[in-house]
């Protein structure tokens, strides 16, 4: 028996190939002598075809997983061994064989002709890329399997914003069916799909109150790099040292809070104060308080016309980074 799972949705292909080889495991391998995984653009052209010849051990059946055969460099001649045998029936009837291929190119004539003929087999699926309904469909039901609940805007706004990349989805949902225990909503997602970006504030942040200009300069280049603007950054700033200042005043007032008590009394996420909580026991309020100053300030100095912001913001920092 051959199997072909391929497509540009790598995700779910593996998802597939998971379960195919544990349903093997169950069905015909439980001590798991008879499954051989072997990602063929690693491994020695000889090895691969001893595996793939071998006959099963104490068993009637065995699978072989190839990954990456198609794609694999350098690797014309065992692909040309493949396809011949695949053509002439000389694959050992007892060997299941399941060729899985990511997103690398078939770069030879011989490598597509394989492609053609997997594909025409009765176990060949081929994962796209899932947008529309379909998407928004897989979203909830991930959401539900996981014990989650989402509404209709939240969901649209997964399936706009992320669209296809179903690994960054799948981490996306483990991490709102995680931290929100009532229903997903637009808000929550949100503050999520910002997370990327917030992490490299925190870090920033940190970098500016601790006094190093050159990390600082370096990461404010490499959001320009990006394409983020300095308004964009600037306000990204503002915001995290004003939520600082807020919960470094109210640890020194009550020190002995939970988290989840911190965000309901400043109207925070939990989610935004355990990522907070670190960065406050490191830095004084004064500290805190002063950086927030100079922002306004700078604020200021931008509306009023005094300087162009990303100028101003690489003035401003040096000298908190320098100074405080």
């Amino acid at each position: 028996m051959l199997i072909y799972l391929h497509g540009s949705d790598t995700f779910r292909s593996r998802q597939q190939l998971k379960k195919m080889i544990e349903k093997f495991k169950i069905d015909r391998d439980p001590q798991g002598y008879n499954v051989a995984v072997l990602d063929c653009a690693r491994e020695d052209a000889g090895k691969i075809m001893e595996q793939l010849l071998a006959s099963p051990f104490l068993a009637e059946k065995r699978m072989v997983v190839l990954e990456n055969v198609l794609s694999a460099t350098g690797k014309k001649d065992l692909q040309e061994e493949i396809l011949s045998r695949i053509k002439e029936k000389r694959i050992p009837e007892s060997n299941v064989v399941l060729f899985w291929e990511g997103e690398g190119k078939t770069k030879t004539d011989v490598s597509k002709k394989l492609h053609e003929v997997l594909s025409k087999e009765k176990f060949a699926q081929e994962f796209r890329e899932l947008a529309g309904v379909q998407l928004s469909s897989w979203i909830r039901q991930e959401i539900e399997a996981r014990g989650g609940i989402i509404d209709s805007q939240a969901l649209s706004y997964m399936s706009t914003h992320v669209g296809g990349n179903m690994w960054s989805l799948n981490s996306l949902v483990d991490q709102l069916t995680n931290y929100t225990s009532s229903k997903i909503t637009l808000g929550d997602v949100q503050l999520f799909l910002e997370e990327k970006f917030d992490d490299n504030i925190f870090n920033l942040v940190d970098a500016i109150v601790g006094k190093q200009p050159k990390q600082v300069f370096r990461m404010i280049q490499e959001q320009y790099s990006k394409g983020e603007d300095a308004q964009f950054i600037f306000a990204m700033i503002l915001r995290q040292i004003r939520i600082l200042v807020e919960l470094r005043d109210l640890f020194e007032r009550e020190d002995n809070l939970q988290s989840d008590a911190i965000a309901k009394r400043l109207n925070l996420h939990p989610f935004v104060v355990k990522k907070s909580l670190p960065l406050i026991k490191r830095y004084t309020l004064l500290q805190l308080q002063y950086i927030y100053q100079k922002l306004l300030e700078l604020d200021i100095k931008t509306k009023t016309g005094q300087g162009g912001q990303s100028l101003l913001l690489d003035v401003l920092v040096g000298r908190i980074s320098i100074n405080i």
